[in-house]
């Protein structure tokens, strides 16, 4: 990506953008753009392209909008060749933040084992799932049942091994796990009104079997006794001849053949659950259970299987039983699953140990961005070994340490404690996260920076500054720096050591928008010295720069007169270019004669025929320099106090102002009630426009520079249109 040729029509306010960028010599572009000029917009264009999405006109959304952005082969950028940093964006997560915790090695060697750990895990599950009734998650039931986590598959099999391959019998494979285990039926049972009544229900069962003939509790019941029926008869036991007694007291009752046994059972058991006690209790339960369709369509599979009623008073024993029941019919399965596990388990917890402890690039990024910025927390992943071996996402953890204490929260408690200040911090890792992901892929990237560093306090501020050094020198890296605000704006270009043609302003007219070159790259007072001479536009901008001097200095004749050039007093039409010019010698040491022109001529002559040249050149050029602002907003000024002077008609009141006379004159101007409505405005403007403009100096000259060149050439019309304000003379 060596050049990047831009061209946006209608494009959120952008009327029309066109320019190229040449990143050839230089991998970074900064550009000052005051507010409402195009940098949010030119931005947004970006951010569309990244998202896929076209650009619009949101404001004249009839307007047709077009956006191309193409390298220097005429080839259109790809969305994840462009990432957008907003100046703040709370939701912001980098999507790539796993790839910075990855060990490729570990990994590999942790997949060989689970290859073929999974295939037979994944024949397991599919067997067992249609005894569950359940169409997903099966995994994470069964892992949950036992270890309370979904994600500890091979903890749950080696907790549940011993019962699984045991000599019991697969007391519940026949029960649906899904037809007992759902949210609303879970909830219904845990309540204490089913609580209650399933405890009465268990105490008149446990009655009934200990009344029974030949069942007795906890021993053998009529579960028991039809997984031993069915065991006899699968198992050929009277197809040999064989009989078995069943005692009942002194009685020994023998039974020669599977019908018999089948209907001793049936017997028993209907005689249990017919009996009109339980099935009294059972009435009870089964007026509850008649809320909605789900807790209608368990009452009718319990009718079906009372059996499960027993169970229901301990539903943790009960929902392990129901897997350990389901696995057990697949047992050779199992067995084979649990070998294979053991044979590598060592070998896996040896892997995961190293991953847990693993120096990854993550804990580089976070290095970084803790030793650069100011948060109250410290970071970490909880899940690295998971992130690394199992392509999980990442889970951060958040500690505060206050005086030894240490308290960690999640990211969502974090926002609720953090200054707005600490939150666009904790975003700026994000993007930390981001642009490293991108440097370890080797990704070209062209990034287009909004104002990052925007509220930010100097530390913080200075920090970000240096990463996007960082950025600047990595291969593959381009950066388009946008800024509102100057100060930024020059300090990163100083840091970056831009060259000349990569420091951009805007300028905003009625056919679009234009970016040129930045005309002064340090201090512009040094270049208004060297050509005092021969630029008037820079000899009247230099006046209240000059003056703050004198002050400084002490210097009270120089300085007063200096001022009678920025405010109307009794000998400011005096005042020729000859005193201007021995005043400026007086401040600056070390300092050739000045060689000025017309040296008898009145200096605010000048000032007026400066304005209207700037206010001339600027119906073709469509921009104004720095100088010409500040020369422009001392003629408007000046403007203003003539006629409030000529109007007030009072010099003992004019004389008697020791400072603020713009708004001092403007005051009386409105108790005196003299002009008109719009002479009233357009002076109220001149007060709220021009002072920030003249007292100016060589470390806060950004006001001037936000200023609307339209807006000050209007205001300098306006002024000598509806003020009249005749030449002093």
């Amino acid at each position: 990506m060596q050049k990047v040729d831009v061209s946006l029509e209608n494009c959120y306010g952008i009327k029309a953008l066109n320019y190229t960028f040449d990143f050839s010599r230089k991998s970074t572009y900064a550009i000052y753009s005051p507010n409402g000029t195009m940098k949010s917009s030119f931005a947004k264009s970006f951010k569309d392209l990244s998202e896929e999405v076209d650009s619009e006109d949101l404001i004249f959304s009839n307007r047709s909008s077009n956006r191309i952005i193409q390298d220097e082969n005429g080839n259109s950028l790809d969305a994840l060749q462009v990432f957008v940093i907003e100046p703040y964006a709370q939701n912001y997560k980098s999507g790539k933040l796993s790839t910075l915790l990855v060990n490729q090695q570990l990994k590999e060697r942790y997949e060989a084992i689970h290859n073929e750990l999974n295939s037979l895990k994944e024949t397991l599950l599919s067997k067992i799932k249609r005894l569950t009734g359940l169409k997903k998650d099966v995994e994470s039931s069964f892992s949950k049942a036992f270890t309370h986590s979904p994600k500890e598959f091979y903890r749950a099999l080696s907790r549940v091994q011993s019962e699984v391959m045991d000599s019991d019998e697969p007391r519940f494979s026949g029960i649906i796990y899904n037809k007992i285990f759902t949210e609303k039926v879970v909830k219904f049972i845990e309540t204490e009104d089913f609580k209650e009544k399933i405890s009465d229900y268990i105490e008149k069962y446990d009655e009934l079997i200990d009344a029974s003939t030949y069942f007795k509790k906890g021993i053998f019941n009529h579960n028991n006794a039809s997984v031993i029926a069915q065991n006899l008869k699968n198992n050929g036991f009277f197809d040999a001849r064989h009989s078995l007694y069943l005692k009942s007291g002194k009685e020994r009752r023998e039974i020669k053949n599977q019908a018999e046994l089948e209907e001793v059972i049936n017997q028993e058991k209907e005689a249990i659950l017919n009996n009109p006690g339980l099935v009294e209790v059972f009435d009870r339960l089964d007026a509850k259970l008649k809320a909605n369709k789900e807790l209608r369509d368990f009452r009718d599979y319990l009718l079906a299987n009372q059996m499960v009623l027993p169970e229901l008073a301990n539903l943790d024993s009960f929902e392990q039983k129901l897997w350990i029941s389901y696995l057990k019919t697949e047992k050779v399965t199992f067995l084979q699953l649990a070998e294979k596990y053991n044979d590598g388990k060592s070998e896996i917890e040896l892997i995961v140990e190293d991953a847990k402890s693993e120096e990854t690039e993550w804990r580089r990024v976070v290095s970084i961005f803790n030793q650069r910025f100011s948060v109250p927390f410290q970071l970490s992943v909880e899940n690295q070994d998971e992130v690394i071996l199992q392509s999980e996402s990442p889970s951060i953890k958040f500690t505060f340490n206050d005086a030894g204490d240490n308290k960690s929260i999640g990211e969502k408690d974090l926002l609720q404690v953090l200054s707005n200040g600490e939150k666009r911090a904790l975003y700026i890792l994000n993007i930390i996260f981001e642009v490293e992901a991108r440097k370890a892929r080797n990704h070209t990237t062209l990034f287009v920076v909004d104002d990052i560093a925007d509220s930010f306090d100097y530390k913080n501020k200075y920090a970000i500054i240096e990463y996007l050094k960082d950025i600047s020198q990595h291969e593959g890296f381009f950066q388009i720096l946008l800024s509102h605000n100057f100060d930024f704006f020059r300090t990163v270009c100083g840091r970056l050591d831009m060259s000349r043609e990569h420091k951009l302003n805007t300028i905003k007219t009625d056919d679009g928008v234009k970016l040129i070159q930045e005309k002064y790259q340090k201090n512009p007072f040094i270049h208004w010295r060297e050509n005092l001479h021969q630029d008037d536009k820079m000899l009247i901008a230099s006046i209240p720069f000059i003056r703050n001097m004198a002050e400084y200095q002490g210097d009270d004749d120089c300085f007063e007169l200096l001022t009678s050039l920025l405010h109307v007093k009794s000998n400011t039409s005096n005042v020729t270019i000859e005193n201007l010019g021995e005043a400026y010698e007086s401040i600056l040491r070390n300092f050739d004669k000045l060689q000025l022109q017309n040296q008898n001529r009145p200096v605010i002559r000048l000032i007026t025929e400066v304005a209207d040249t700037i206010c001339q050149d600027y119906t073709v050029a469509e921009t104004i320099d720095l100088e010409g602002k500040i020369a422009l907003s001392i003629a408007i000024r000046l403007q203003a106090e003539n006629h409030m002077i000529s109007h007030i008609q009072d010099s003992q009141f004019v004389n008697s102002i020791t400072s603020n006379q713009t708004f001092e004159l403007y005051e009386k101007y409105i108790e005196l009630n003299k002009g008109n409505w719009e002479s009233k405005d357009t002076i109220e403007k001149v007060c709220l426009m021009t002072p920030e403009n003249i007292h100016v100096n060589s470390f806060m000259y950004e006001p001037i520079l936000d200023m609307s060149n339209h807006s000050l050439v209007s205001l300098y019309l306006k002024a000598k249109e509806c003020l009249l304000c005749s030449e002093i003379s």
